[in-house]
C-alpha cells in the first residue's frame, strides 16, 4: 500500500494506491518474509503530512510506514532462519525483503504477534516511559489519562495502578468507560461525550491532578489544565483530536495554569528510549503474567486492501485497545 496523495483532513481511499510487484529472492545478508500482522497507530496520520516532525514524512509513491510482524520465508542472513518471527518497521505490504536492520526476533509461543505490536511494542513502551520517565510518577498520586481506551491509554492507566496511584480515564461512550473501571481496574472513568468534564474532574480528582497523560489534545487538554495540582506534570503523548484538522491546531488557552500551579508540560517521542525497550518489556511482561495488566487488542482480519478503512477506525473511536490488521 503506497501513498498516492497528501491527505487534506481525513484520509480518503484515493490517497492510497495498492501496487503489486514480483518478490525478489533474498541476496547475501537479506531475508524475505510474509507479513502476519500490521500495527495501526494514530501517529500514522502525522507521517502523511509534509511538514517537519520527529520522522520524515512518508513520500508520495512510498510504501506506507508501519510496524509489523513477519514470518521469515527464505534467508541468506546468518541471524534469521525460515520460520522465525520478527518485528520491525516493515511497512504495509504482504511480503518484505529486509537486511535485518531494526528487526528483532520474537517468540510467538509466549505471546501472539498482535501483543508484540501493542503491550510489548511501541504503545507499551510509550505508556511506560511517558508515565514513569517523563511524568515522573510517584506512589499515591492522582493520574488522569485521556484516550484511555486506546492502545497507549489502556496500558498507561494500568501501569499507574500497578505503581499505587489513583487513576481516572477519559474515554468516549459508556461501554469504554465500563471497561476501564471494570476489567482494567481504573478508579473512575469520564465519558467526554456525555459528561460535564470539568465537573467530573472536580468529583474524581478533588485534590487536583498530579500527572495528566494526554493522548487527545484540544478542548480536553484545555479543561484538564484547570484542574492541575501543585507541581503537576502534563505528558504530551499525542493529540488525535487535531490530526485531521484542516484549520490550525487548537492550542491550550489555559496554559497559564502551568505557571500558577508551578507545573510543567513536556512532549516526548518513544524512539528516544530505544536502548531501554528491553527493560520496559521485562517489567510489562511481569505485570501481564501476574494479571496486573490485562491486554486489550482489537484485531481485524483481512488483507492489505483493508488497511485504509481499518486505519479510519482509530479516528472514529471504534477500537478498544491496540488496533491490529492481521493478514489472512
Amino acid at each position: 500500500m503506497r501513498l498516492a496523495a497528501r491527505p487534506v483532513g481525513a484520509v480518503k481511499p484515493e490517497d492510497w494506491e495498492h501496487r503489486c510487484a514480483p518478490l525478489e529472492e533474498p541476496g547475501p545478508g537479506r531475508f524475505t518474509g510474509r507479513t502476519r500482522a500490521i500495527s495501526l497507530d494514530p501517529a500514522m496520520r502525522g507521517w502523511l503530512d509534509d511538514r517537519p516532525s520527529y520522522l520524515p514524512p512518508v513520500g508520495i509513491g512510498e510504501v506506507m510506514r508501519a510496524g509489523s510482524v513477519v514470518e521469515v520465508t527464505a534467508s541468506s542472513h546468518p541471524g534469521f532462519q525460515p520460520g522465525d518471527h520478527v518485528v520491525g518497521t516493515f511497512g504495509v505490504q504482504e511480503h518484505v525483503v529486509s537486511d535485518g536492520r531494526g528487526a528483532m526476533k520474537i517468540d510467538t509461543s509466549l505471546a501472539p504477534p498482535s501483543t508484540y505490536l501493542g503491550a510489548l511494542g511501541m504503545p507499551g513502551m510509550t505508556a511506560y516511559f511517558g508515565l514513569l520517565d517523563v511524568g515522573a510518577l510517584k506512589d499515591g498520586e492522582t493520574v488522569v489519562v485521556s484516550g484511555a481506551a486506546g492502545a497507549v491509554g489502556t496500558i498507561a492507566g494500568q501501569i499507574a495502578k500497578a505503581k499505587g496511584c489513583r487513576v481516572v480515564g477519559i474515554a468516549g461512550g459508556p461501554e469504554k468507560c465500563a471497561l476501564l473501571t471494570g476489567e482494567l481496574g481504573f478508579d473512575a472513568a469520564i465519558d467526554y461525550r456525555a459528561d460535564d468534564l470539568k465537573k467530573a474532574l472536580r468529583e474524581h480528582a478533588p485534590d487536583g491532578i498530579d500527572v495528566y497523560f494526554d493522548n487527545v489534545g484540544g478542548d480536553i487538554l484545555d479543561t484538564v489544565l484547570t484542574r492541575l495540582a501543585m507541581h503537576a506534570r502534563v505528558v504530551v503523548c499525542g493529540a488525535i483530536s487535531q490530526y485531521n484538522n484542516t484549520t490550525p491546531v487548537k492550542g491550550p488557552s489555559n496554559y497559564l495554569s502551568l505557571l500558577v500551579r508551578r507545573a510543567r508540560m513536556e512532549g516526548f517521542v518513544v524512539f528516544d528510549y530505544a536502548k531501554r525497550y528491553a527493560e520496559a518489556a521485562q517489567e510489562i511482561s511481569a505485570w501481564i503474567g501476574s494479571g496486573r495488566i490485562k491486554v486489550k487488542e482489537h484485531v481485524v482480519r483481512g488483507t492489505v486492501d483493508d488497511f485504509p478503512e481499518t486505519l479510519q477506525m482509530l479516528f472514529r473511536g471504534e477500537n478498544v485497545g491496540k488496533l491490529v490488521l492481521e493478514l489472512a
